[in-house]
């Protein structure tokens, strides 16, 4: 596992370069639907708990109430927003964060860190390993799971984890992006 995690970050950088392109389309549809700036930028937790600075496209805009508040995401995401969602291209420049060494293209997501204290000795565990681009809990089900559903498929990763499971988990990322999310079991 130790190699393969070393070559993370060259992969992605060879990932990068190809997609690049795309990248840029996706900037200038952020752009055209939620102005500047085109990155969402927010502390993380890492392995270890270490902070770090994730990178993603902007997928919401900064509306607010009459308190100052932010409104619910369901009102701040656009149309372009719900689709780079959908379609995972929001997430694309956390490869920055891979190459950077931050993150993993396979692992649990990374949370805030008042999320992964609040999950006690599951996130102490989760947080073991370096968060990942994609997930196990993210392809079997994401959004349509529950806070302790995706606690217990990253645990169970972190316990199970092998180059023959993120293979696997990397595929059904394909299939996730092409046909949508869907519960499913490992």
């Amino acid at each position: 596992m130790n190699r393969a995690v070393r070559l993370q970050p060259v992969l992605a950088l060879l990932v990068l370069v190809l997609i690049l392109p795309m990248m840029l389309i996706v900037a200038g549809l952020v752009v055209c639907s939620l102005g500047r700036p085109v990155l969402f930028r927010q502390m993380r937790s890492g392995k270890g708990g270490t902070p770090f600075r994730m990178v993603k496209f902007r997928t919401m805009r900064e509306l607010r109430d009459e308190a100052g508040d932010l409104l619910p995401d369901a009102l701040r995401t656009t149309g372009v927003g719900r689709f780079l969602r959908r379609s995972r291209l929001d997430e694309l420049p956390e490869l920055v964060n891979v190459i950077a060494g931050d993150m993993n293209l396979v692992g649990p997501r990374p949370l805030l860190p008042e999320t992964i204290a609040e999950m006690g000795e599951g996130g102490v565990l989760r947080g073991s390993v370096r968060p990942g681009l994609t997930g196990l809990a993210q392809v079997s089900g994401n959004t349509l799971l529950g806070r302790d559903e995706k606690l217990a498929l990253d645990t169970w990763y972190v316990r199970n984890r092998s180059w023959w499971l993120d293979w696997r988990i990397v595929l059904r990322t394909v299939a996730v992006v092409i046909a949508g999310e869907r519960r499913v079991g490992l």
